[in-house]
């Protein structure tokens, strides 16, 4: 069988007052006809990333309305891992597609992980590209399958998209992030399921100022001066070094002004390293600009004291599957610029939740604009927060699922 990840307990009930008690009684009555249902999530790591994030709560949201619900990892060395992330970099718009080898490479490690899948299942939900041939080579060993797409598939290199299409147009179920993502030539039925955080993680739950002060501080920040902050895996569609060129367009007009760029390096991930290096040589020794990692001793309560004592958090992506870390700097009130790119829209209403830019010259105008007014930062985090605890809360996300379980035992 695939690896099995261990995730804890969690009650549905303790988001009441958070989300408000109908939402939490539409999931329980939901999932009543449902218990029992067997659920096995199927992704390509347990750590690192938006996909891994949202399993560690869904998974025992599952459990605690009464599905059987596990998550599997899959088998896979450097090879596959170097093909997978070819292929995702080229489904977001990269020119490059993957080599005939490559291809061979993603399919064999398919072939191996759909040989260990637990036959066992009622409902097989498949998580992103890597995986995703599963469904094609074993479709007997689940009653129902679900292919769920974390990432932008609104440019995608057509010569991938072709190649990839064939695995998963055959899925009786697939979920987007949003309508634009659906590519031309999906089959089965397709749902729109924007995903959402955890506000009781230790990432999202309430900071003092004076904890998340002592937190920075400790990793050399100057909690007297400002900071800018953007929290993501070193990635070039999240574009770090444009967030550099725009600091240093700030630091031209306010000279006390720091950054901080804070990440992850995913397991599924070979290139991270190498673009971390890459953001480090652009920064060029400047002591005002901190990078951080997990290995630099960057945890869940590192990101939320950065996301929080922040002045502005950015997320500055030219391409966003959905960008978990905007909702997490909205659910922190915080003053909020976005990349007008893929998720982060869905999210970010201009001008009244946050700001969307397209350049580093708007960024760094909106960064000048936030420091030297904090009273529309503060409205716009108000207003921020609000959108998130309306839209982008764990248990709404789990309210989505529950209607297409729904639907797809029904049709049976």
């Amino acid at each position: 069988m695939l690896q099995a990840v261990h995730v804890g307990h969690k009650s549905l009930a303790d988001y009441t007052h958070l989300v408000g008690r109908d939402i939490v009684e539409e999931c329980r009555a939901l999932a009543e006809p449902l218990k029992g249902l067997r659920i096995s999530h199927v992704s390509a790591t347990a750590y690192g990333g938006g996909v891994s994030e949202l399993l560690y709560t869904l998974v025992p949201l599952m459990r605690d309305v009464g599905l059987e619900c596990d998550w599997r990892v899959i088998y896979g060395q450097e090879d596959f891992f170097h093909a997978t992330k070819q292929m995702h970099n080229a489904l977001q718009g990269a020119p490059e597609d993957l080599s005939e080898s490559q291809w061979a490479t993603w399919l064999e490690y398919n072939s191996i992980n759909a040989r260990d899948l637990d036959g066992e299942i009622d409902v097989c939900f498949v998580h992103d590209p890597q995986p995703a041939a599963l469904h094609t080579l074993v479709p007997e060993k689940a009653a129902h399958w679900l292919w769920r797409c974390h990432i932008d598939l609104s440019t995608p290199n057509p010569a991938t998209m072709a190649r990839l299409l064939p695995f998963v147009e055959g899925y009786p179920h697939s979920v987007f992030h949003v309508q634009d993502y659906v590519p031309a030539g999906m089959g089965g039925s397709v749902h729109i399921v924007p995903p959402a955080i955890d506000p009781l993680t230790p990432k999202n739950m309430a900071l003092s100022p004076e904890d998340a002060a002592y937190v920075c501080d400790q990793f050399g920040v100057d909690t007297d001066r400002p900071l800018l902050v953007q929290v993501s895996r070193f990635d070039p569609w999240k574009d770090p070094l444009g967030v550099i060129d725009a600091y240093r367009a700030v630091k031209e007009r306010i000279p006390e002004v720091q950054l901080a760029l804070v990440g992850s390096m995913a397991s599924d991930d070979p290139e991270g390293w190498e673009f971390f290096n890459s953001t480090l040589s652009h920064a060029d020794g400047d002591e005002d600009i901190k990078i951080l990692n997990n290995f630099n001793g960057v945890g869940a309560i590192e990101v939320n004291a950065f996301q929080s004592h922040a002045d502005v958090v950015i997320q500055k992506s030219t391409r966003e599957g959905f960008g978990l870390t905007v909702t997490e700097a909205l659910w922190k009130a915080k003053p909020f610029i976005g990349g007008d790119a893929g998720g982060i829209p869905l999210q970010v209403q201009n001008g009244t939740t946050g700001f969307l830019v397209a350049s580093v010259q708007e960024c760094a105008a909106r960064c000048i604009e936030l420091l030297a007014d904090p009273q529309l930062g503060r409205d716009l985090g108000r207003r921020g927060k609000e959108h998130a605890r309306r839209h982008f809360l764990s248990p709404r996300y789990l309210r989505d699922y529950l209607r297409i379980f729904s639907t797809m035992v029904d049709a049976a």
